[in-house]
């Protein structure tokens, strides 16, 4: 009986204590600062207190480490910085792969990683990850989620040795937020990954069945008398573009300014001051016949460093500063008799932004961002008047965006935040205000959560306010091997976003569950593998019609020697409703179930040749509409400093019924189409070390439409009946883009970039064009030719104020 009552004691408290236990480890306080060399030569590394017996972290749950491939880690500190000295054995060195890489580029190598918790609240770690090349990477870590936009101005070293690599690293205080108090305990993990062997190990156990990885630190002690210091950092930068466009020609050149300030212990500001964008790197842009606005990814490192905060509740769209002016498409409609537009800006300059972020030690996590973007005019001019008089349409007024953020943590796996964003336009163009509450809560031991949101909008118009709302819940169980949840969503027919968020569609109710298995310790012959079922119904929130249904099924597998598959079957029950193709409120078209299979693979990126492959068909049921895609991505490393990707991809759909117009009677028009898009790709990468490398980015889109002659018009019921309508809709669509750019770190955070870019973009109704006639029609039209040079230098306050 006492052995029974032993052994569910033991059962009760095991995943608690596998929790609750913690490695610790004494840090070393010095007075003189080690060389970063790699080479850990200074007599204080031998007196330091030793971070040992690594556990593995993947492919298996727990392990000790191989005999062959142990790890040593040290750690010392002085008023200025913490430093990490780091061993990992390895008796054959020389097969430790080295494929060299920009910054927070994972590529062929081995890693070892520091992650820093210094209010050692298990939510908000610092990532610092050194490879075996040398290269670097950076990223925050909250509720489990890495975000390497994120950049710090740090040091480190590699050395590979006889039977080991070792790695030294200077981690500045500015790069770290920590308390102003005399005895301090930081949160602290190490990790170190052996590509050959697709083996990762932790210092600290970490239990993936449960948790974030972020709950699993182990504690670094011994730190005393250490003070935040004075983080403040300027960026200034200068600039010059040289344009060609057909007989046109242009030059620009700006200078500016990034700051980083450190308010205190907790939080930084971040300013930028007449910012230049020019270099971003060119959106993949795609024919959109569909109702709603294409999503791009946000490319402007103001935008994306730091930012996660922000991104909280999806109300935050970066891209919105700076896009097209809201009445740009209005102007030709304000043209007097004998007027032409002379210019119509297709962007809107910002003139300046700042955020103010950081988390107390309390959990109190606080963002606040404005940007201002100046007045943006159209020019137009009578072609008959003999005076060069050139009257201007505002297309968007002086703005004001801002958003601000309150993200409470708790409980060391939860938090509620408090989100809102706020447009403000000069005169009486349109303001925007919405507002979020969202929770994210887990018990105690992580093994349920219950997560979503409440949304309001309000947008003022006309003299007129418009509210809206939305709605979130969803339930689940997040541990172990089975895992599911379930929920609801729902927004009402007046909720917009659209002025600093991105939202596709409004008026709906979603009901939706999923359940997963997935294994976490491999198999005889995989590493690993999930399988996933979903189901879904879906209605109109108001009326309360009911939508349509999906259910599916979904496979990932990974195998011994990292080849990965999977497979997804996908399918609609009964007549499916789309109350968004019309394009008009109140209208819906009627559509068969469809059945949707895809089927992908990958293979192992360790060896100099790797493909993927990406396939799906899709039909609908008794109809002749059907679809199918191929991706095709064969990858080629020539070297350790050089490779290349090449990818192309096919889709092409037949017999497509799809919305083409709305005549003035209030009549739906839809045609039937066929549609097809051609992407070739080829992505490449010349290191000439850790600092300095030479990429190429191509990118050749192709997408005709035909229609045919005969269109429909869309009735009351959903059903298309033919119609006389006889337009021309065809769309022969190309956007050619290939960038060359030289990229040189010349200094800890400084850097010079050259870049030359060429692009041409046609859209006409030649689809019937072969791809070889295609692109020679492409070549006729005039291409933009662009070169750049860009150099932003680093300087820290602390440096700047020691040398001067």
């Amino acid at each position: 009986m006492k052995k029974a009552i032993y052994i569910i004691c033991l059962l009760f408290f095991s995943h608690s204590f596998s929790q609750s236990f913690k490695k610790s480890i004494n840090a070393l306080k010095i007075t003189n600062s080690p060389k970063i060399d790699g080479l850990l030569n200074e007599s204080f590394w031998k007196n330091a207190d030793e971070a040992k017996d690594f556990i593995m972290f993947k492919p298996s749950d727990g392990g000790k480490e191989r005999n062959d491939k142990k790890t040593i880690v040290k750690v010392v500190y002085d008023d200025e910085a913490i430093y990490i000295g780091a061993i990992m054995y390895d008796e054959t060195p020389d097969e430790i792969p080295l494929q060299f890489g920009d910054r927070d580029n994972f590529g062929i190598v081995d890693y070892f990683l520091v992650s820093i918790n210094p209010n050692n609240d298990n939510l908000n770690d610092t990532e610092f990850f050194v490879m075996s090349t040398g290269a670097q990477a950076d990223a925050k870590v909250s509720l489990g989620k890495e975000i390497f936009s994120w950049n710090a101005v740090w040091d480190s070293e590699v050395r590979i040795n006889k039977n080991s690599w070792v790695a030294e690293i200077k981690i500045p205080y500015s790069a770290l937020r920590f308390s102003n108090t005399n005895v301090q305990t930081w949160g602290i993990n190490f990790r170190r990954k052996i590509n050959k062997l697709n083996e990762e190990y932790s210092w600290n156990y970490i239990d993936k069945k449960i948790g974030y990885i972020t709950q699993y630190n182990g504690k670094l002690e011994g730190i005393v008398n250490i003070k935040p210091p004075t983080r403040l950092s300027f960026s200034p930068y200068t600039s010059g573009s040289y344009t060609t466009f057909e007989k046109n020609s242009e030059f620009n050149h700006s200078i500016g300014l990034d700051l980083k300030y450190g308010i205190n212990e907790s939080f930084t500001l971040d300013a930028t001051l007449i910012p230049d964008f020019g270099q971003t790197a060119f959106d993949d842009q795609v024919l959109n016949l569909t109702p709603f606005e294409q999503r791009y990814e946000e490319k402007r490192a103001f935008f994306t460093e730091g930012t996660s905060l922000f991104n909280k509740g999806s109300l935050f769209y970066s891209r919105r500063i700076g896009n097209t002016p809201t009445g740009r498409d209005d102007v030709n409609d304000k043209l007097n008799e004998n007027e032409v537009i002379v210019d119509n800006p297709s962007k809107v300059n910002m003139l300046n932004a700042i955020k103010l972020s950081g988390r107390t030690k309390n959990g109190l996590g606080i963002g606040v961002f404005n940007a201002i973007t100046e007045k943006t005019s159209a020019k137009i001019k009578n072609e008959l008047t003999s005076t060069n008089e050139v009257r201007s349409i505002v297309t968007e007024p002086t703005a004001n965006y801002n958003v601000l953020v309150l993200d409470q943590q708790f409980n060391k796996n939860s938090s509620i935040s408090l989100v809102n964003t706020n447009v403000l336009r000069e005169g009486n163009f349109r303001d925007a205000n919405a507002t979020a509450l969202l929770f994210d809560i887990s018990d105690k031991y992580s093994k349920y959560i219950a997560s979503g949101y409440f949304k309001a909008s309000n947008v003022f118009e006309n003299n007129e306010t418009q509210f809206g709302h939305s709605s979130l819940l969803i339930l689940g169980k997040t541990f172990g091997n089975v895992q599911y949840d379930f929920g609801f969503q729902n927004i009402n027919d007046t909720f917009d976003i659209s002025d600093l968020g991105y939202q596709q569609k409004n008026n709906y109710s979603n009901y939706f569950s999923r359940v997963s298995y997935r294994i976490f310790v491999p198999t005889k012959t995989l590493n690993f593998y999930s399988i996933y079922l979903d189901a879904n119904i879906r209605y109109q929130n108001k009326p309360y019609d009911y939508s349509g249904n999906n259910l599916s099924l979904k496979g990932t597998f990974e195998t011994l020697e990292r080849f990965s598959f999977g497979s997804q079957i996908h399918t609609s029950i009964g007549k499916q409703f789309d109350f968004y193709e019309p394009r008009t409120t109140g209208r819906y078209y009627q559509l068969n179930p469809r059945l949707y299979i895809d089927g992908w693979f990958s293979s192992d990126y360790r060896k100099k040749f790797a493909l993927d492959f990406n396939t799906y068909y899709l039909i609908r049921y008794s109809t002749d509409n059907s679809s199918f895609f191929v991706n095709l991505s064969p990858r080629f490393r020539f070297s350790n400093k050089f490779s290349l990707i090449y990818s192309f991809t096919l889709n092409k759909t037949f017999n497509e019924k799809g919305y083409v117009n709305k005549l003035e009677n209030e009549s739906i028009i839809f045609g039937n189409r066929e549609r097809k898009s051609v992407t070739n790709t080829i992505s490449g990468k010349l290191s000439f070390n850790t600092k300095s490398s030479l990429g190429l980015s191509f990118r050749y889109y192709w997408s005709p439409v035909q229609y045919d002659q005969k269109f429909y018009e869309l009735d009351s019921k959903g059903t298309l009946i033919n119609s006389n309508y006889s337009d021309n809709h065809d769309i022969n669509y190309n956007i050619w883009d290939l960038d060359l750019s030289y990229s040189w770190e010349f200094a800890p955070g400084s850097q010079l970039v050259v870049l030359y870019r060429n692009s041409i973009f046609n859209s006409d109704n030649l689809s019937s064009l072969n791809f070889r006639n295609n692109l020679n029609n492409l070549f006729k039209e005039p291409d933009t030719n662009n070169f750049s040079l860009k150099l932003i230098y680093y300087l820290d306050y602390n440096n700047l104020k020691n040398w001067l």
